[in-house]
């Protein structure tokens, strides 16, 4: 079997009301996917989706005549052409589907089959009062989830404790809330500093009192001994983080001097699901938690989805909700059907051979740049 083509579709989803994602600088007016379609000389066609594989004409012929199957190979080629720049993990997902499609299996069974199904936490997006992040955890609760995400904004840190706070107290003690900070990176344009560690602590110490399961991205990644201090000082709550950590030999240094309890690397935006899958059972085998970050759209959260029920992922996967901004339709836009949980709360792993991406053609047409 052979490569014969990648192409690439652009898709641009425009959004009205805008998104106001807490990580953006500004609110989001359209919501852009690249479709990776890796076409073969035997009719097998695999789809991946993540990041905006920005910059990959110039390395296409790297691939073009090999074969698809060559998973390792391709891995290391992709990790040197993200060297100058780009990050082509979609592209490794779209052969993923190609070979889980010619095993007959789900990528998942590939990578371990230790769960058809996880449970999911709905994943917020958005900064909102008190009483309307009630009103989405209680909307949350009756759909299925039994966990939530909310953000933080580290200069409104009183505004976001309240909403914790009122969340808590409506939900009762078996809801389990996640908290994120969104201090480890940054979005384009956004210049402002992290909080520095003496207000982050107090944020961690507070937060800890009101039992969230777990806190996100507390601090920059560079500052190892931060969260290591945050760790030390807060035992009843779990230190998440790596969703955007592309470096493998820093993800093994955390691993080493045991930075987290939860990593959370995107294989679509990452390092990959073939280095994801590593790591994960590498913190497995250290006691760690992994469940991965999966804020793309559907078939990011597919790719996300069969590393994590591989490998036993868990004990939540992240499934990004935050209905009216943002639903499974707007995310899943290029979807035939967009993913949904069951009643009972968990994401289930389609069966099909590959990742089980259906596109809805005439969405794709329609939305295509």
């Amino acid at each position: 079997m052979k490569i014969t083509d990648i192409v690439l579709d652009r898709l641009r989803l425009d959004l009205d009301p805008p998104l106001r994602a807490a990580w953006d600088p500004r609110p989001r007016r359209h919501f852009d996917a690249t479709i990776v379609r890796v076409h073969t000389d035997e009719g097998v066609t695999g789809i991946g989706s993540g990041d905006t594989m920005a910059g990959f004409d110039a390395v296409k012929d790297l691939f073009l005549g090999e074969d698809p199957l060559d998973i390792v190979r391709h891995v290391k080629a992709i990790e040197t052409a993200n060297f100058h720049g780009g990050r082509f993990w979609p592209l490794e997902a779209a052969l993923w589907d190609v070979i889980g499609q010619v095993a007959g299996l789900p990528v998942a069974t590939l990578f371990g089959n230790a769960a058809k199904a996880v449970p999911a936490y709905a994943s917020s997006a958005e900064l909102k009062p008190p009483a309307e992040r009630v009103e989405t955890a209680l909307r949350a609760r009756e759909a299925g989830f039994r966990a939530m995400k909310i953000r933080i904004d580290r200069d409104h840190v009183a505004d976001g404790i309240a909403a914790v706070t009122a969340v808590r107290d409506a939900l009762g003690p078996d809801f389990a809330i996640m908290v994120d900070l969104n201090q480890s990176w940054r979005m384009a344009g956004d210049t402002a500093a992290a909080s520095d560690l003496a207000k982050t602590r107090g944020i961690v110490r507070r937060l800890a009192e009101l039992d969230v399961f777990w806190v996100e991205e507390p601090l920059p990644y560079e500052d190892v001994d931060g969260f290591r201090t945050l760790r030390a000082e807060n035992p009843g709550v779990r230190i998440a983080a790596g969703e955007m950590h592309h470096s493998v030999p820093e993800l093994l240094r955390y691993l080493e001097h045991d930075v987290l309890d939860v990593y959370q690397m995107d294989v679509v935006l990452a390092v990959g699901m073939h280095r994801a899958r590593t790591l994960a059972e590498v913190a497995q085998l250290k006691h760690r938690s992994f469940t991965p970050h999966s804020w793309t759209n559907g078939i990011g959260v597919l790719a996300n989805l069969h590393v994590a029920a591989g490998v036993g992922g868990g004990p939540f996967f992240e499934f990004p909700w935050d209905p009216p901004g943002w639903t499974p339709q707007r995310r899943d836009f290029m979807l035939a059907e967009p993913l949904m949980i069951t009643p009972e709360g968990t994401l289930e792993v389609p069966q099909r051979p590959g990742l089980g991406i259906e596109l809805d053609e005439e969405a794709v047409a329609r939305w295509r740049i």
